[in-house]
């Protein structure tokens, strides 16, 4: 399997499947790095449960409404062009992060602003797509989308840099890392030339035209539905475990962030693996089964009185999650591979918006119930829905004719 995956890197531009990645790797640290110092952050405005949610969730929303712009202007203009002006808004981000954000609203608001950092999906996956030939597809997005180990980053070294300096300066920190990826990412990234696989020309349809292009395939509903529990649960549940290991088991805020990364480090890795599994196998089947195990454990989680249990099956989780992350645009790379930016970004955002609705909902739970229980439940029960669903989205493949199972 290792001499078929070089095999497959050596098939298409590596330069911008580096590039991709590098973007992606270092805007998925500006976008969780609020999550990771969630813990500092909540015990300096003194926060409750549910305003910790809508904190640590607040980039996820912004990121999940840019990625349906971003997607198809990345179609229409070019991602490299956007992948630039994208680390140009977190350079403004990351200032008014450092400078500001002296109450709860501003952080809110400067929160919000950090989306345009989870826009970086929309052009990374893109430009890997782009950038290597329809066999390999899964193995090329999935290594561009391992970037989401930013997380793991932003996770481990964010906190002690907090401990250190304090949370506003780490913002100004970040400068450095996402000004030296601009330059690198001119350097290495090669635009592809626009490609009509499906019919579209980029250059007679308009952003219009894109946006209207991928709401009228209900295909496109399904995948988003799907991503909006397996990317939405994985960048939900990295933003949150800071603050449920704290919260749950007294875990230090440095502590707290080192067990995130080791999550993080799980469901990031496993992305790839997905990939690469259904380029070979088939995808929608193996989603199937990952989403009912992810509703399994989700069930098996108890009542969280025991961390070393807790800890074991929340790993297992975002392993899971990040399988599924990596199995679902290795399906939408066949069906939307001319207008992938756009896809990407309605996809993208389904994943962003779920991972919004993740911490908070947890957080709100929380204040109701008074356990976090009842939030591992209602997102267990959410994920063996969208377990079944999938035969619905497979019988929807069989009937358009568009491609036979046994070829997704």
């Amino acid at each position: 399997m290792l001499r078929e995956g070089l095999q497959a890197l050596r098939s298409g531009h590596w330069p911008t499947l580096l590039g991709a990645w590098l973007h992606f790797e270092v805007s998925f640290m500006v976008w969780l790095l609020i999550g990771a110092m969630g813990i500092a952050i909540s015990e300096e405005f003194s926060l409750s449960a549910s305003q910790k949610g809508l904190l640590v969730s607040t980039p996820l929303l912004g990121g999940a409404l840019l990625r349906i712009i971003v997607g198809p202007l990345g179609d229409r203009l070019g991602a490299k062009a956007v992948g630039v002006g994208i680390l140009g808004f977190e350079v403004i981000g990351l200032m008014l992060g450092w400078q500001s954000g002296i109450s709860f609203e501003e952080m809110l608001g400067i929160g919000l602003f950090l989306g345009f950092a989870g826009a970086s999906f929309a052009i990374a996956l893109p430009l890997a797509s782009q950038a290597y030939p329809t066999a390999h597809q899964g193995l090329a997005m999935g290594i561009a989308a391992i970037g989401n180990s930013g997380v793991l980053l932003a996770a481990f070294i964010a906190p002690r840099l907090a401990e250190a300096v304090g949370w506003h300066h780490v913002f100004g920190v970040m400068l450095l890392p996402v000004m030296g990826t601009a330059f690198l990412f001119v350097w290495l990234v090669q635009q592809a030339p626009a490609r009509n696989d499906i019919g579209i020309s980029k250059t007679q349809d308009g952003f219009g035209g894109l946006l209207r292009k991928g709401l009228q395939d209900p295909f496109m509903y399904g995948l988003c539905l799907l991503y909006g529990v397996t990317f939405g649960g994985f960048v939900g549940l990295s933003s949150y475990l800071p603050i449920f290991f704290h919260d749950q088991f007294q875990v230090g805020m440095v502590n707290a962030g080192t067990l995130t990364a080791l999550c993080a480090l799980a469901g990031s890795g496993a992305r790839p693996l997905g990939g690469l599994l259904a380029d070979r196998f088939g995808g929608l089947t193996f989603l199937q089964g990952i989403l009912l195990m992810i509703a399994a454990l989700c069930l098996a989680s108890g009542a969280l009185d025991h961390f070393v249990l807790a800890f074991t099956v929340i790993l297992l989780i975002m392993f899971c999650l990040g399988f599924g992350n990596g199995v679902i645009f290795q399906v939408a790379s066949y069906r939307f591979k001319s207008i992938m930016g756009t896809a990407s970004g309605f996809i993208g955002a389904a994943g962003g918006f779920g991972g919004f609705l993740l911490p908070s909902g947890f957080g709100w739970l929380k204040d109701v119930t008074g356990t976090f229980s009842a939030g591992f439940l209602v997102f267990g029960l959410v994920s063996g829905l969208a377990g079944l669903s999938v035969m619905i989205i497979q019988r929807s493949i069989r009937l358009s004719n568009h491609k036979s199972i046994s070829e997704i």
